[in-house]
């Protein structure tokens, strides 16, 4: 809910990862269907469309559309996806327009047969290598950069497919994780850098891929690790075999993947979400004491860093935010009055828990600070006494190119405006973020092997040119 900002249109949006994907190689067993519940698991990554391709042995098949997994599935679609191998994507869309030509996987004809494809990411230099394939006679269908990758590896069909991707891996700049299949093989893809998540995990006999681990938990999965930064793996009829491409110096984890975008339950690069959480919180009342009467969490992705919050300041830790949990995607809404009444219909404070207390309130981030605004508005309505607003992440002053939709610069509150001029214009009677060293005292590794550049402006992989950088503003082009 935090991370919500308006856009130019007057929609209520949120920051967004740009999609979960998910790979399975289970012979004789029902893939389609597992691909779908491993969806579900991480539905949380992408609203905007969902797909599920199969292969079994000799073809392969695919079903997408547009909306959340169940609206796309259903029995009889699931059941014509018949196979051996599957991979399937929920997206959020940040380099390409919201439409069904852009849902994945994407699946294609090459010389050695057919692949499909499911990404999570951005290629900062998808512009460049689009030019550079087009020149040389590659057509493109839709406007995503993950057709790009699908033209790299035609461009080395000569070679097998885990070669034709270990030279793709020279090619491509940015963060991505891919699942990747031909008719009888699974492949799982992750960038030099390690930005975007991807992990392995096994079940009587199958092997599976999956952007989080609580994709793997909700199908009884044993987790057996992460991908590394860089590697190939092939999953076959063999077993499972290691390549490992090309790798940067240092990893460089996405920590925003902790402050907010994960499901709490998921374990990734060895951090358990839940428990880093608990621990921003925890920094966060050793760097700011406030006194008040209670603690409450902006739901649901405040809820563990006002957990540890309130168990360092000595406070009562209570929910006063209730959250509608069957309100999903939100429209664009033609009047101010409506757009606020979208946010209560996501959000309602309890006021006989509320009323004439000292309240502080728990969010993980502030982008433009408008949803903030009308949260503490709400309080008031409620009868708060003081609203005390903190955040468990430091103020966001640049934009993501790797994957994650945020404002550009100029949206983004606290790269325009001080603390002071921030807290005026929520309506707070104070407000603090949680510090660099704070953040990064909240994870097992050291800040080197993350990337923070949305607190730090520091881009561990080089960003578009500033005439390029537009696309990546508030979803896309």
């Amino acid at each position: 809910m935090a991370t919500e900002h308006t856009g130019a249109d007057g929609a209520v949006r949120k920051w967004h990862e740009e999609c979960g994907i998910f790979g399975i190689y289970a012979p004789g067993k029902d893939v389609a269907r597992l691909t779908y519940y491993g969806l579900f698991a991480l539905q949380h990554r992408g609203q905007e469309s969902a797909g599920i391709a199969v292969a079994d042995g000799r073809h392969i098949a695919v079903h997408k559309g547009m909306g959340l997994v169940a609206e796309v599935f259903n029995q009889e679609n699931l059941q014509s996806l018949a196979g051996e191998v599957a991979i399937g994507h929920v997206r959020y869309s940040t380099t390409g327009a919201s439409s069904l030509v852009n849902a994945q996987p994407l699946v294609f004809r090459y010389r050695r047969g057919m692949v499909a494809i499911a990404h999570n990411g951005n290629l900062t230099n998808a512009t460049k290598l689009r030019h550079e394939l087009g020149a040389s006679g590659s057509i493109f269908q839709s406007s995503t950069d993950s057709e790009v990758i699908v033209n790299l590896i035609a461009r080395y069909s000569q070679e097998h497919v885990e070669d034709a991707l270990r030279r793709c891996q020279d090619k491509m700049e940015g963060a991505y994780s891919l699942v990747v299949m031909t008719e009888d093989k699974l492949l799982g893809v992750r960038d030099p850098f390690g930005v975007r998540p991807l992990c392995l995990g096994q079940m009587d006999g199958a092997l599976i891929l999956a952007s989080e681990s609580c994709a793997l938990d909700t199908l009884g999965v044993e987790f057996i690790r992460d991908i590394e930064p860089g590697e190939i793996v092939v999953i076959d009829g063999q077993g499972v075999r290691s390549l490992q491409g090309r790798r940067a110096a240092h990893s460089a984890h996405c920590i925003f993947e902790y402050v907010y975008f994960a499901r709490p339950d998921s374990t990734l690069d060895g951090e358990t979400v839940n428990l880093v959480r608990r621990e921003l919180g925890r920094n966060l009342a050793r760097e700011h004491r406030v006194a008040a009467d209670l603690v409450t969490p902006v739901p649901d992705s405040g809820i563990a860093a006002a957990a540890g919050y309130a168990e360092v300041a000595g406070l009562p830790f209570i929910e006063g935010l209730m959250k509608n949990r069957y309100v999903g995607r939100t429209f664009i809404q033609p009047t101010q009055e409506m757009r606020d009444l979208g946010v209560r219909l996501k959000l309602n404070p309890i006021k006989a828990i509320l009323k004439d207390k000292r309240v502080v309130i728990i969010d993980d981030s502030i982008v433009r600070g408008t949803t903030s605004r009308r949260i503490v508005e709400m309080l008031r309505q409620a009868g708060v006494r003081e609203v005390h607003l903190l955040v468990a992440s430091p103020p966001v002053l640049h934009p993501c190119y790797y994957g994650i939709d945020t404002s550009a610069r100029g949206e983004l509150i606290a790269a325009q405006y001080n603390l002071a001029d921030i807290r005026r214009h929520v309506g707070a009677d104070s407000l603090h973020y949680l510090s660099h060293e704070g953040l990064f005292s909240s994870v097992a590794r050291g800040a080197e092997n993350f990337c923070a550049a949305c607190f730090t402006g520091r881009y561990p992989i080089p960003i578009p040119a500033p005439e390029e950088a537009t696309k990546y503003s508030l979803g896309g082009r």
